[in-house]
């Protein structure tokens, strides 16, 4: 599978902006901050830029939902485990201060057999890290990987086991730090995905990030 996988690009810069509502005349007050931190799909694996991967598609759906400017930033690195975020990209953004943080991680926790109590105790560290300089604290669900079709079987089942027990430790983990865990909503079609068959497609990231957004409208707008 290593030898004989489609290695896709990062999407190219830059990796923060703002997002405008989609109504023009709703730009009152100041812009809301938004850090995205995890995986390759925070580093936009599957499509040319970060607007069209799903830290530009969340900031821009938020920015509507809100009524509000979102400044967001991708920080993220294709590869990434929950280690690698703790030691290597969480210091070039924990002296700032964040409306919300939505960490994406776990398929590559769960393809590095990353043991459970290690996955569970960096997962906190991570959540606790943000607890002061984050409003809001996110986590999205560890996608399924038993959908992933560009894995063969047996290999896909076997990761799809594991991706499910790090998805239910992170839930636990999240329910005990105060934050907010979202399920994975997006369907694992072709159309969805990228080249690889196994990054999102812009389509992908598009119906991902509206699925975090309609979750996240049961908490509420972000006060200032």
């Amino acid at each position: 599978m290593k030898r004989t996988a489609l290695r896709l690009p990062d999407a190219a810069p830059p990796w923060q902006a703002r997002a405008l509502p989609a109504q023009q005349n709703a730009l009152a007050g100041d812009p809301l901050r938004l850090l995205v931190l995890g995986e390759s799909t925070v580093a936009g694996v599957g499509v040319a830029d970060q607007s069209l991967a799903l830290s530009g598609q969340l900031a821009q759906q938020w920015a509507t939902e809100q009524q509000r400017p979102v400044d967001w930033v991708a920080c993220g690195r294709n590869g990434a485990r929950a280690r690698d975020c703790l030691a290597d990209l969480v210091p070039r953004v924990a002296d700032q201060h964040w409306d919300m943080v939505v960490i994406v991680l776990g398929v590559n926790d769960t393809t590095h057999l990353t043991s459970r109590p290690r996955w569970r105790r960096e997962m906190r560290c991570l959540l606790d890290g943000f607890a002061a300089v984050s409003q809001r604290r996110v986590v999205t669900a560890v996608p399924p990987l038993a959908h992933f079709h560009a894995l063969p079987q047996p290999l896909r089942g076997w990761f799809g086991l594991r991706s499910g027990l790090l998805d239910r430790d992170l839930q636990a983990v999240a329910a005990n730090a105060g934050a907010v865990h979202i399920a994975f909503d997006m369907p694992m079609e072709p159309y969805y995905l990228a080249e690889d068959g196994y990054h999102p497609s812009a389509q992908g990231y598009q119906l991902w990030a509206q699925g975090i957004v309609r979750q996240l409208g049961s908490a509420g707008p972000i006060q200032d």
